[in-house]
């Protein structure tokens, strides 16, 4: 097959579906579209998605009134052992806070509220059956220093 021929051919088997998106990214996507719009329909003003940091991401921000809401969403599929949530380990916490710090240092308002939530969303046959939305799930953790 020609160069051409085979760039079509690429072309085509992308248009017609030939990679699925991998299914873990899929949840995700899922997980943090279901926890976007419950969270703005019990009256949160949503500000930014995939907040990066060299270290860690938030997957969501919000304002509630006058605080700042960091959102960790955790999509799983339903009849697991553990409560999604229980994957926001002391590991997970530390790097969230750590980026939290940063979103704030960037508004250059050191007073500014925050708080952290985390919104478990539940999947069964791979549509959104559930959202749970823990508010204040955690406190900031400390920085670590370094001697």
């Amino acid at each position: 097959m020609s160069e051409w021929g085979d760039a079509m051919f690429q072309f085509i088997k992308k248009l017609f579906g030939g990679k699925r998106e991998p299914e873990h990214l899929r949840r995700g996507r899922l997980g943090e579209e279901a926890a976007k719009r419950h969270l703005k329909s019990v009256g949160l003003k949503f500000l930014v998605a995939n907040f990066k940091t060299k270290d860690s991401e938030i997957d969501l921000v919000f304002r509630d009134d006058d605080c700042l809401v960091f959102v960790e969403v955790k999509a799983r599929t339903e009849g697991g052992w553990t409560r999604p949530a229980a994957a926001v380990d002391q590991r997970k916490r530390s790097l969230l806070s750590k980026a939290a710090r940063e979103y704030v240092r960037q508004l250059r308002d050191p007073n500014v509220k925050f708080r952290f939530d985390i919104v478990e969303v539940l999947l069964v046959d791979g549509e959104v059956n559930e959202v749970r939305h823990i508010p204040n799930a955690f406190p900031l953790t400390k920085a670590k220093r370094h001697a």
